[in-house]
């Protein structure tokens, strides 16, 4: 593996929100429909904007469901935590001279929210958020505008994530994918994987030599 560009998701790649998004988005449905949906049957939120999830669960006043997931979010800000080896990981990156950058589904309000608090985003050069496109993942899109900022081709850059949505974002884009297992569990496999944050890098050394 040769590349320029590192890209990464966000939700389940750096910042372990899963029982949030899952806990806050069942209140929500709660709210509107009186109706509880068990944990399980939210999973296909994870990895897509927040409308489509809306959208996917039939709910017709997005706006108002969007501000009352937001507000659902708060109560389990305590439960949203950086992955263990993030931060040294990225360290290394650095070291290797790779450009660094994120693609994710959260709007710019919910990266500024959700991610900037930690002390990471420095790190990042370019970041794509989902009101940067007309299209989001599992659609191209996302990736095809890194490249477009980055002028980055896509045999030079390297998409990672959790999601099956992240992999068939990158291979539509025919963008090489990598996929992190402390974030996804058994729920995806892929050609490329890691298994924590700094066998990413024992993975990129290895290559580079």
């Amino acid at each position: 593996m040769d590349y320029k560009e590192i890209v990464f998701d966000v939700d389940g790649t750096w910042i372990d929100t899963e029982y949030a998004i899952l806990h806050s988005l069942q209140d929500t449905i709660k709210q509107i429909n009186r109706k509880i949906i068990p944990i399980k049957e939210l999973s296909f939120a994870l990895g897509i904007t927040g409308e489509d999830a809306l959208r996917y669960l039939k709910i017709e006043d997005i706006t108002i469901a969007l501000s009352m997931w937001d507000r659902n979010m708060e109560k389990y800000k305590n439960t949203v935590l950086v992955f263990k080896e993030i931060k040294e990981m990225l360290t290394e990156l650095i070291k290797l001279n790779i450009g660094i950058g994120i693609v994710t589904s959260k709007t710019h309000e919910e990266f500024r929210n959700d991610f900037l608090s930690f002390d990471i985003a420095p790190y990042f050069n370019t970041v794509v958020c989902s009101n940067d496109t007309l299209e989001h993942k599992p659609k191209a899109v996302p990736l095809l505008k890194y490249m477009e900022l980055t002028k980055c081709q896509n045999n030079e850059l390297l998409y990672i994530g959790d999601s099956i949505y992240d992999m068939q974002c990158a291979y539509r884009a025919n963008v090489d994918f990598g996929l992190v297992k402390w974030g996804s569990g058994d729920r995806v496999s892929a050609v490329i994987s890691f298994t924590t944050p700094l066998d990413l890098i024992r993975q990129l050394s290895v290559s580079s030599n």
